[in-house]
């Protein structure tokens, strides 16, 4: 993990997004790591900065969230191998780990005329073209946040925060995650609707590196181009 060439960066109000990709990352690790990145980013330090990684297992528990929505106790999730953390994040309860990738924007909203709605729009709209651009049709139901196949359940997680205009947390795909780990939970409030990935809908794995460039461009365009983005905030 290197933060030298971020740090390094010159004062930049609105630029393209500087990606680092930290490989697989202790979820407390992250959330340091992006208090510290926020801070830098709501002082220019840093330009708009997009964490691309993976967790060990671990489900999270977002602000509106309880351990009512984890199906067993602590003393199995822990023979399981799986942490639990609380979140600073909106929503509920989710789970993290190997074969999902996750995306965690630093981005100033203001620049680019986001208010933070626009903002999960053009999240939303980012997953469902980089899915497509790998043979995955998906889209976004109105009604829930996150991405959705037509039939098999959700193959992507949103959940956001903002501090001072400056978001943090994201979103998280899934490639080819355990998906029986998601039985533990009531994923998102909604875990009737089922959670599918990548890898069930098309029948074999892939390669993350190459999504996460897909994801990458894909988020580029759409936070430049948000359809819903303000004329002012």
């Amino acid at each position: 993990m290197q933060l030298s060439s971020v740090a390094a960066q010159p004062r930049v109000e609105f630029g393209p997004l500087h990606v680092m990709d930290l490989g697989q990352i202790a979820y407390a690790e992250a959330v340091l790591l992006q208090d510290q990145l926020v801070e830098e980013r709501l002082n220019d330090v840093i330009p708009d900065t997009l964490l691309l990684l993976e967790h060990p297992p671990v489900i999270t528990l977002g602000r509106r969230a309880s351990m009512a929505d984890v199906h067993v106790s602590a003393a199995e999730l822990a023979a399981l191998g799986i942490d639990v953390q609380h979140a600073t994040r909106g929503g509920l309860v989710t789970y993290h780990g190997p074969g999902q990738v996750i995306g965690y924007p630093i981005v100033k909203l203001r620049p680019r005329r986001l208010s933070v709605p626009c903002y999960v729009r053009a999240l939303e709209q980012a997953i469902v073209a980089a899915l497509a651009e790998i043979g995955v049709a998906a889209h976004i139901d109105a009604q829930h946040v996150g991405v959705w196949t037509a039939t098999q359940g959700k193959i992507a997680a949103i959940g956001v925060a903002q501090r001072h205009g400056v978001t943090l947390h994201g979103l998280a795909v899934n490639l080819q995650p355990d998906l029986a780990h998601f039985s533990l939970i009531n994923a998102c409030g909604i875990g009737d609707l089922g959670v599918t990935s990548v890898a069930a809908v098309l029948g074999r794995p892939v390669d993350a590196d190459d999504f996460k460039r897909r994801l990458a461009r894909s988020l580029q365009a759409c936070l430049a181009a948000s359809a819903c983005a303000t004329a002012e905030l």
